[in-house]
This record gives structure tokens, sequence and C-alpha cells, in this order.
């Protein structure tokens, strides 16, 4: 019976060894606060930003990174490219963070990131965006099969809330406001041209906001709300819909009630009709962050503290390595290759 649970002992030990080696810190340029986004092309190529108005890139899958664009009180908050060369940030704007002064909110890159312009768009000021989402969508064009990307860019936190909009590869752009439907904007994920979801909050006073799901079916232009939490000092803040059907997202709680502890996150089955909250710990402080899934199962969450993994569809949760304020978790799938990148206050790689 000894030998036994020595074995099951050690098979437990070098499980969780070998799950918290999956997740890989790389080594970066120190950054005091949390970094947002990071993107990739391939396994070996990407960038990153962060508050500093800097942007790095990789060709090594990370081992290397070499600053590529650095401009001074411009604070970089989201970032996507559509293929090496093109690409697109977005800043967070002025008014809510210290020495921000551009009040541009969104720039583009033709030559794979060495130089950067502001880009031009029709309709109302966008103050800042906080995340993109890109739809590859195919047509033929002249006997070939050719490929358009669609662009939807969302902002702000702190609000007011709009959107901008491009469906030519990012040559022409279009902004609206979405203040009618949700005062501030996180993220979004659209599924096609016309369908998709996007994370909000009922108001731009905190101590009232709830956290708020929005759904679209015209491409952003009218949204209707599947979820509000029915608590105060609450956001949404990342989403993550590893299947159709199965979604997630982090649910943030500002509330300086430290006997407040509860954290959750929202989950759908069905597509985004319907959004049920599980929870995730007891721990004040553990303010949620970036949330990303491998499948319907295995999926990852950062908070203010560290990290969350759950394998069983978020019904049991617990803690690993993700470093301090991890805001974005992306993985891709090349074929039967599996690779992830993730950055907070540290970038990371998850390597299968």
């Amino acid at each position: 019976m000894k030998q036994l649970s020595l074995l099951l002992t050690a098979i437990l030990l070098t499980a969780i060894t070998s799950f918290a080696q999956n997740w890989q810190r790389l080594t970066t340029e120190a950054y005091q606060g949390k970094q947002d986004d990071i993107c990739f092309i391939n396994e070996q190529t990407g960038w990153y930003i962060n508050g500093y108005g800097r942007i790095y890139k990789t060709s090594d899958g990370g081992k290397t990174w070499q600053k590529q664009w650095e401009q001074k009180g411009t604070f970089f908050r989201c970032i996507a490219f559509i293929d090496s060369l093109n690409g697109f940030v977005g800043t967070v704007g002025t008014d809510y963070f210290p020495n921000v002064t551009d009040t541009i909110p969104l720039y583009a890159t033709n030559d794979g990131g060495v130089t950067w312009k502001p880009v031009a768009y029709k309709g109302p000021y966008v103050k800042g965006l906080c995340a993109f989402d890109v739809v590859k969508e195919q047509y033929i064009n002249h006997g070939q099969i050719a490929y358009r990307h669609h662009i939807y860019a969302v902002g702000r936190v702190g609000s007011p809330a709009n959107m901008m909009v491009s469906h030519d590869d990012g040559k022409t752009w279009q902004s609206w406001t979405m203040d009618a439907y949700g005062k501030m904007l996180f993220d979004i994920k659209m599924f096609s041209t016309k369908e998709g979801f996007a994370c909000s909050a009922s108001s731009d006073d905190i101590t009232q906001s709830n956290a708020l799901i929005l759904y679209t079916k015209d491409g952003g232009k009218t949204w209707s709300k599947v979820y509000q939490s029915d608590r105060p000092f609450e956001t949404t803040w990342k989403v993550s819909f590893p299947t159709r059907n199965v979604g997630y997202v982090s649910i943030q709680s500002y509330n300086p009630d430290t006997t407040v502890k509860q954290q959750r996150v929202a989950k759908t089955i069905d597509g985004g009709k319907t959004w049920q909250e599980i929870n995730v710990c007891e721990d004040a402080q553990a303010r949620q962050f970036g949330i990303g899934f491998i499948d319907e199962n295995h999926g990852y969450l950062g908070t203010y503290r560290t990290g969350y993994v759950t394998k069983d569809g978020g019904k049991t949760w617990s803690k690993t390595n993700l470093g301090i304020a991890c805001n974005k978790i992306r993985f891709y799938k090349d074929g039967d290759k599996l690779y992830g990148y993730a950055i907070g206050v540290q970038v990371l790689k998850w390597v299968q």
C-alpha cells in the first residue's frame, strides 16, 4: 500500500511539473506594469506592445526581441497583423493613464512594423481602443481564390464606447459610437462579418457598473444584451471561444470591500445565447484579466496575482504560473501543431 501511495504521488508530481512547464517565460525588456497585447502570424514571427509606446518584434519564436518602434506619450493597448507586412496598433488615448498625450487611436504599418502611420477614418472621433479581431474571408478574384480581411476594433476602458471597422484589409475605416449599448468596451470576437460578441460594462461609473456581454448579428451596427451581472463594481474583460458553441468571458471586480472575495467567469455552451457564472476562486485581490482556452475544457485565466488553469470546462481551477496580470492569452493551431503566447508583466510561450 505504501509503495502504491508513493507511486501515485510521483505520478501526480510529474503531471503537475509537466503542466506548469507548458508556459515558459521569455526574456524581454523589463516593464513596470501590465503589458496588454501580443500577436503572431506564425510560431516564429510576432509582435508585442506596451504603455511606454514601444513595439517589439521576434522572428525566432520569442527567443530574442527587437524594439521596432518607440513613441513617447503613446500608450499602445492592442495589436493585430493580417500578414507579415500589414499590421495595426490601437492606443488607449488620453485622460486615463498619466503622461499619455497621444490622441490618435489607430496606427498602421505596411513594412512589418518598421514604420507606423496614423490611420484616417470616417465617423465620430474615437478616443481609444482596447482590442482587435480579424475575420479572414475567402472569395473568387478573376478566377482565383483570394482572401480579404475584415478588421474590427473596440474601445475603450473607462469610456467612451466606440467601434472601428475595415472591410478592405485596413485600407479604409469607419467608426461609430456604441454608447447606446454599453459604456465601455474591452474585447471583441467576430465569427463572421455579421455575427459576434463584445465585452462591455453597463455604466462608466464603476461603482454602478455591471459586467455586460453584447451580441451583434449585423456586423456591429446594432447590439443586444445577452448577459449582465447583478453586482456593482464589475466589468467584463476578455473573451475566448475555443469552439463556436463554447465560450468564456473573464469578469473583473473592483469592489473595495475586501470581504467580497468570489471571482467568476461567464460561460456559454449554446453559442452565446445564454451565459452562466462559474466560480474560480475566493480571493479579493485576484482581479481577472486575460482568458484563453485550447479546447472546450482546457483553458487559462490571468489575474492580478497569478494565473489559473482548468481542464474540466471551469468546474475546478488551480493556480498556475502565468506571471502577474496576464492580460492577453492567444493560442494558435497550424495543422496538428499547437502553440500559444501570453503577455502581462511578463511575456510567456506555451509549448505543447
